[in-house]
């Protein structure tokens, strides 16, 4: 499990309920549907447009008025960023040749593996709450997830030597950039989730004691539910109709939560705005 289970039955409420607030904070990175391109991968539709297209978004202008600083979040057992163990040997992808990459679905520095899954563009944009929610340029992102079986690469079993769904990226000059990867799979007493660890740069995200902030961002229940009708999820959709509303990864917040477009055929695209004090 990657965190313990608790009680979010009230927050999930309050999630639900934000969601109207969310999307009026979010409309600079909503981007009508049908102007997203599709490019197949492997036989699949891919709902990802790169992050060179990413200024055709129309999000080059700061939010008004102030921001919310994104929760802080525990990294969970599977960081990989040299924080912990795995047997006796210290796991650190952040610095190893070809981490820095926008498709993370493959394997690499050695490793083959790719994940399969419904196809997943998540497109963030950096902003410093403490200077009126202004772009931060130059910063990077470590992003990683489970795959849709709800297994880590380097620390599940049989994924020792894969590091798939691991990547890391440098904001633009609009504090932007987009990852293609699939949608995250569901553990037991979990909601889907993705984690961040936000750096002030990528040569200081070689190490994780430069990192300014943990987080995570999280998805629609009813949209999971969606996601886990398509072929490969079956495990996780059992595990989200297990966890239900009253358990969760130990988070709630609505600043947490992604706005997701897309369906489980084409893929989806997942948008956040991320805060912090730059």
């Amino acid at each position: 499990m990657d965190t313990p289970a608790v009680d979010l039955a009230s927050k999930f409420e309050m999630m639900d309920q934000g969601q109207a607030e969310r999307r009026r904070l979010l409309r600079w990175l909503l981007v009508g549907t049908a102007t997203l391109p599709l490019i197949s991968c492997g036989g699949a539709s891919d709902a990802t447009a790169p992050a060179t297209e990413l200024e055709a978004m129309g999000a080059s202008e700061p939010v008004a008025g102030a921001c919310a600083v994104i929760p802080e979040e525990m990294a969970g057992p599977y960081p990989a960023d040299g924080t912990n163990t795995y047997g006796s040997s210290i796991i650190n992808v952040l610095n190893q040749p070809g981490i820095v990459r926008s498709d993370i679905r493959s394997s690499f520095n050695g490793g083959t593996a790719v994940a399969a899954g419904v196809p997943l563009s998540i497109r963030l944009q950096l902003l410093n709450a403490g200077a009126g929610c202004a772009s931060l340029a130059g910063y990077a992102i470590y992003l990683w997830h489970c795959d849709r079986y709800g297994r880590y690469s380097l620390y599940s079993s049989g994924l020792a030597g894969q590091n798939y769904l691991r990547g890391l990226q440098e904001t633009d000059g609009n504090g932007m950039l987009a990852f293609t990867t699939i949608f995250p799979g569901c553990q037991p007493g979990t909601l889907p989730h993705v984690h961040l660890e936000i750096y002030p740069s990528l040569v200081q995200a070689a190490s994780s004691s430069n990192r300014i902030k943990t987080s995570l961002l999280t998805f629609p229940m009813a949209a999971a539910r969606k996601a886990y009708s398509a072929s490969g999820y079956e495990t996780s959709l059992a595990n989200l109709a297990q966890t239900g509303a009253s358990a969760g990864t130990g988070q709630g917040s609505s600043l947490q939560m992604a706005s997701l477009t897309g369906n489980a055929i084409d893929g989806y695209v997942a948008r956040l705005a991320v805060a912090v004090n730059g």
